[in-house]
């Protein structure tokens, strides 16, 4: 009887081990929003990830997820996400500092609608950027997910085309593009850090600034802000990074499961995006807000105004070709949903 317990143990042993049983990965998730799914995109992707991960792994995967800076602002546990330090990270706008080709996606007015954006980001244009990044940094880019589409807020008038905005001061990220992007619409861009703008717009610092609806409701810029324009100007790109090492060090089985889950996930999080701007935009309604949605001749004075300046100057730091190869993803995609309802 002890030599068949034996004989049954080690048979376990040597299956358990053929098909990975016997390690636990400990994956260590990090985004900086909120830990409320109703509030936080980011979150609801993550949970996603986490749930569907440590279910569909049997327990091989351990995912943990760390929300609201738990392990750091977005470029601390980038960085850590490349060092090895922390496996996996949602994260937009800090992606630039170690990747400044993702910045083609913050052309003014480059996605029309959150379809396209999506039609590109999960295409050959996208794979292409996810691509280049593994290569030049190191991390594996598993999925887009979204920020949203930017808004212009003031507190002086109603923006309905360019002219609108002269000699406004608007708050903007302490990056060139949205300096240049601004300037080129006659206002003038005044960098400002994130914590410091409501109390600016409030003590007329600055007249406005840009940010998509749900960032505008979660800082309670409407406030200090009257009057906001839905002209989408940029289109955020949210990236869900892995470090790659760790990618590798997983069985073949196991990687298909981070991948096919990161996808689902992140579509999760571009639907939980999408609910709260739309519901966000009646609760301005509601709040006092005069919201205005540009017709499409009006946004085509402002992507005139404000799209050839940013190209010019993302010239300077990103490749021309992926900028160009940009511009016709959208194209392509636009043609073909035109050409679906013929």
């Amino acid at each position: 009887m002890k030599k068949l317990v034996l004989v049954l143990t080690m048979v376990a042993i040597v299956v358990a081990g053929a098909f990975g049983q016997g390690k636990v990965y400990e994956l260590k998730l990090a985004h900086a929003d909120p830990t409320d799914v109703t509030t936080s995109r980011k979150h609801a992707q993550a949970i996603v990830f986490a749930a569907m991960v440590n279910s569909r792994s049997g327990g091989r995967i351990n995912v943990k997820v760390y929300g609201a800076g738990a392990l750091g602002a977005e470029r601390e546990y980038i960085e850590a996400v490349k060092m090895g330090t922390i496996q996996a990270g949602i994260a937009s706008g800090v992606i630039a500092n170690f990747f400044p080709s993702a910045m083609v996606t913050d052309i003014p007015y480059l996605f029309p609608t959150p379809q396209v954006a999506w039609a590109v980001m999960d295409g050959p244009f996208g794979q292409k950027l996810s691509q280049m990044f593994l290569k030049e940094t190191g991390m594996r880019n598993l999925a887009f997910a979204e920020v949203g589409f930017r808004n212009f807020t003031n507190s002086i008038r109603p923006i309905r085309s360019p002219a609108d905005m002269k000699g406004m001061k608007i708050r903007v990220q302490e990056t060139p593009l949205y300096v240049t992007m601004v300037k080129a619409l006659g206002a003038n861009p005044t960098p400002i850090a994130w914590t410091e703008t409501y109390t600016a717009l409030q003590t007329k610092v600055v007249d406005g600034q840009e940010n998509p609806v749900p960032t505008i409701l979660m800082a309670k810029l409407n406030e200090v802000n009257k009057y906001i324009t839905l002209d989408g100007h940029v289109y955020g790109v949210d990236w869900f990074v892995i470090n790659e090492k760790f990618f590798q060090s997983l069985p073949a089985d196991l990687q298909y499961i981070v991948l096919d889950s990161a996808q689902v996930a992140s579509g999760v999080g571009r639907g939980v995006s999408q609910l709260i701007g739309a519901q966000g935009i009646q609760v301005l309604i509601d709040a006092g807000n005069e919201v205005y949605v540009p017709t499409e001749a009006e946004l085509a004075q402002f992507q005139k105004a404000t799209q050839q300046p940013v190209i010019n100057w993302l010239k300077t730091k990103i490749d021309v070709k992926l900028i160009n190869e940009a511009l016709a993803a959208v194209k392509a995609v636009v043609s073909q949903q035109k050409a679906s309802l013929k």
